[in-house]
């Protein structure tokens, strides 16, 4: 039985869907006024891997996953920019499809924007404010009365009259209470707006997720997901915004992937330890990111640094060695090896487990290739057929061992004939020459693999 890390009662819990068969799941996105980072693609990739397993699983999954194209940063951004919002938000959305499909991420059943769903976020406003869970401010914002709401907290365990002994009020404020959240922002001269019956203005980050899965998802779905920073106050918000305003459980389980730090610091550009997710691909390869970001369980924090990416490239290159050189195919998933990667990944989508039966099937493959027994192609087949289900392992083992020739590298053809010159070099005893061709090819980011079936290569990263 799938069992899920539930959030709001930080316990491991039994998954039983509303719809027998069927999962409604929903993740918070990206805010798009610049490249996507290593901790977008943590929560990417987590998610990705999750919606993969439960398809795998048997269920049909409508996977929505929003986008937030209007907000103080990008407005901000967008007038730096001397561009209007929309071209900042579509140039950076395409960037984000360019980085996804680069990592292998497939997309959501739908990717709805905040901007198209103004009309039903002022609906769910007008509604929370016709019972009494919000209210007009004098500067013409909205705000959520965070005090009608009786178990506001409940998801990341806080008591709200614990937060307001904390509190530093602002005489000026013009909310109830200092924890009241705006729900729409009156526009300031020259910012995007739209009309509403409080006036010309746009609505607050929160509400629009509580207006789009609705849209999308209905008022009660099964899952939500999102990155480690969203459980409060955003996720926390949502659940008082569509409870109150829809009158019933908004979700029954709550993901939240693990934070990526950087050498063991927290990321941020203001440390200078901030990368995208292009400066990454722009020096390792795709599939070796992925595999980094998927190897740890998707609630643990990851470090991110070279060194472990070259970590997980010797890992990935365990697992496409085994593979290569055999006849693979596409076969029925069935067998032992299935059964302990399906109880790993019903552990709360445990991928470091489920990882290590693909570790294990590469050894027994090496056994089976050097006894020469023909259940090797069989069983690799199989071991990256569960490889696929992770989003890793789909590419050609030969192709991925050797990797791509970049601007003035040896071309393949021309390796291949200084293995055949150094493989005859050893013939005639000639070590002198092939001590030098070994030498020239590690020069030009080439190594050399010997085994008793001969010499393979590869491209160093």
């Amino acid at each position: 039985m799938l069992q899920l890390h539930n959030t709001l009662s930080n316990s491991k819990v039994p998954f039983t869907p509303i719809e027998e068969g069927k999962i409604r799941l929903y993740v918070c996105g990206m805010t798009v006024y610049d490249y996507c980072h290593i901790g977008h693609a943590r929560v990417m990739v987590s998610f990705d891997v999750i919606t993969r397993y439960l398809r795998h699983a048997g269920y049909q999954v409508e996977y929505v996953r929003n986008i937030t194209d209007v907000d103080d940063k990008i407005i901000k951004r967008a007038a730096e920019n001397g561009e209007t919002c929309d071209q900042l938000t579509n140039r950076f959305i395409g960037a984000m499809h360019e980085d996804e499909l680069a990592l292998n991420v497939l997309p959501p059943n739908q990717e709805p924007r905040a901007t198209a769903h103004i009309p039903a976020i002022v609906d769910m406003i007008q509604t929370l404010i016709d019972k009494n869970y919000a209210y007009a401010a004098s500067n013409g914002d909205v705000y959520y009365r965070v005090d009608k709401f009786e178990t506001y907290g409940a998801l990341t365990n806080r008591k709200l009259e614990d937060m307001r002994a904390g509190a530093r009020v602002d005489i000026n404020d013009v909310k109830e209470n200092p924890f009241d959240f705006v729900l729409w922002k009156a526009a300031k001269a020259g910012e995007v707006s739209w009309a509403s019956p409080w006036g010309e203005g746009r609505p607050g980050w929160h509400i629009e997720c509580s207006a789009m899965t609705k849209c999308c998802l209905g008022n009660h779905f099964d899952i939500h997901g999102g990155g480690p920073d969203l459980p409060f106050p955003h996720h926390e918000n949502e659940i008082a915004q569509s409870e109150a305003a829809n009158g019933e459980t908004f979700v029954n389980y709550w993901l939240h992937a693990g934070a990526v730090r950087v050498n063991k610091e927290k990321m941020s550009k203001s440390l200078g330890n901030f990368f995208t997710i292009r400066e990454v691909l722009a020096k390792f390869p795709a599939e070796i990111v992925r595999y980094l970001l998927t190897a740890s369980h998707y609630r643990s924090q990851i470090d991110y640094a070279e060194d472990a990416l070259v970590e997980a490239q010797r890992a990935l290159d365990r697992l496409y060695t085994a593979m290569d050189q055999l006849e693979l195919s596409d076969i029925s998933l069935e067998g032992p090896y299935l059964d302990r990667f399906n109880a790993a990944m019903d552990d709360d989508f445990n991928t470091r487990e489920a990882i290590s039966v693909l570790f294990e099937m590469a050894r027994a493959v090496n056994r089976l290739k050097r006894d020469g027994d023909p259940q090797a192609a069989a069983l690799a087949s199989q071991m990256r057929g569960l490889g696929n289900i992770l989003g890793l392992l789909e590419l050609d083992p030969h192709a991925y061992l050797r990797g791509e020739a970049g601007e003035g590298d040896l071309a393949d053809a021309d390796i291949d004939a200084l293995v055949a010159q150094r493989h005859q070099a050893k013939i005639d005893r000639n070590f002198a020459l092939s001590d030098q061709i070994r030498d020239q090819l590690k020069d030009a980011g080439v190594v050399l693999e010997d085994s008793k079936e001969g010499t393979g290569w590869k491209r160093e990263v």
